[in-house]
């Protein structure tokens, strides 16, 4: 058959050009479609220790060093009043390659991969839409426009969305379905002159809950900047009085009184901006010539900073799928079934730990300040990023969720949150 390049990314952001960026290693040739031009706009990331391990097969490992991000090593966790709370330190965990990880601002790390896919070999076109998509027994055939205006086709073996939460294919076949617990509102924005955390890891996440079912983060995204930003359960959120987003967001720092004693001199240099955090799944992740990498597949709620990680490990998993595919030529959805199934066990552990959050019952476990040390371990192990932990450390965690289903009735922890209806919990 003749086609215009062996594999066609749909979408430019970290699943795209990871996804890129290995089947260009893997030998074939690339073309990757962003709708936007770089750099963009995109809410600040803090980023899981295994991300390192994308790095390191993508090649970015000493441009990540180079860039000067600010290091995390973890996550300091506060409630409300800032009378409780501990640190995560992924330091503690002995399944990842490397502990150290980063803050990031989306628009230059987004550049950094872009610009490696391009020094790979990738053909990079930006400000290039999918806009409809076929697929045959021997072809996929993509309609792609050129700044909106200039149409023209293409013929490649097979397609990566990469689109997000657009989903170019989770439209086309109807294959989302929504997390009714997780219907989640975030309004954020970025601010200077907000204090770091004393000590030797001053560039740490900082999670804060809230009294209520709602909770803030503060990710130094660089030197001068502080990402803020407040995540509400959508019958919270309705609870609001009315006003602009700015005066929500204010009211919701005023609040909450640790998040207002650190904001107290903050100066906000950007817009405020809100988001729909609607977390999702997939029905199926591939299909005949087609998988699905990164948000495009699934979606879950920022709480523990999933989303990039994700995102480049799926893109790697779909590269190496598709150079599967290539040797067996067979293009199939059979034969991506272990890599949907793969998809669905990564989505599901870390949701666990996502609804979890959003009880009062998990809260009084995760924000005690003296938990069992080896169990805390295992969770954090698995909020470093590693979904896929060993056995036994996969029974600490079902151990930690049997008692986060016994503190409702035995009070292990001491309860620090609302209880009542108006807390707004799912």
């Amino acid at each position: 058959m003749n086609y215009d390049f062996d594999f066609a990314v749909a979408g430019g952001g970290p699943a795209g050009s990871s996804a890129a960026i290995a089947l260009a290693q893997h030998g074939h040739s690339v073309i990757l479609l962003e709708r936007e031009a770089f750099p963009r706009f995109h809410i600040g990331e803090s980023l899981l220790s295994t991300a390192n391990e994308a790095f390191a097969a993508l090649g970015l490992a000493k441009k990540m060093e180079a860039a000067n991000f600010p290091v995390k090593w973890g996550a300091r966790l506060f409630t409300h009043d800032g009378l409780s709370g501990r640190g995560v330190d992924f330091a503690t965990v002995t399944e990842v390659m490397r502990p150290q990880t980063y803050q990031v601002p989306r628009s230059e790390f987004d550049r950094i991969l872009m610009d490696r896919a391009r020094e790979a070999g990738v053909d990079v076109r930006e400000r290039h839409r999918v806009i409809a998509c076929d697929f045959t027994p021997d072809a996929a055939v993509l309609e792609v426009t050129r700044n909106d205006e200039e149409r023209f086709t293409m013929r490649v073996r097979a397609l990566v969305d990469a689109t997000g939460r657009q989903g170019l294919l989770a439209k086309k076949f109807n294959l989302r379905t929504d997390e009714p617990r997780l219907a989640n509102i975030a309004i954020f924005s970025h601010y200077a002159n907000v204090p770091l955390i004393e000590g030797e890891r001053p560039n740490d996440i900082r999670i804060v809950a809230r009294a209520d079912s709602g909770w803030f983060w503060l990710i130094p995204i660089s030197a001068e900047l502080m990402s803020v930003g407040v995540v509400l359960p959508k019958n919270l959120f309705l609870q609001m009085p009315d006003g602009t987003n700015e005066e929500r967001l204010d009211r919701a720092i005023a609040d909450t009184p640790l998040v207002a004693r650190l904001m107290k001199d903050a100066r906000r240099e950007w817009p405020v901006r809100v988001e729909k955090d609607f977390s999702y799944r997939a029905s199926t992740y591939a299909g005949d010539r087609w998988i699905l990498a990164g948000d495009a597949g699934s979606f879950l709620d920022p709480v523990f900073s999933t989303g990039v990680s994700i995102a480049m490990e799926s893109g790697i998993e779909a590269a190496a799928e598709l150079d599967r595919a290539v040797r067996r030529n067979d293009f199939s959805a059979r034969n991506f079934a272990a890599f949907s199934r793969r998809q669905r066990r990564r989505y599901e552990t870390f949701r666990q730990f996502v609804i979890g959050f959003y009880s009062p019952q998990f809260r009084d476990l995760f924000f005690d300040p003296e938990p069992p040390r080896r169990m805390f371990r295992a969770v954090v192990t698995v909020l470093s990023g590693r979904w896929n932990a060993r056995p036994a450390t996969r029974f600490m965690n079902s151990l930690f969720f049997a008692l986060v289903a016994l503190q409702k009735r035995f009070k292990f922890a001491r309860s620090r949150f609302r209880r009542d209806a108006t807390a707004g919990y799912p």
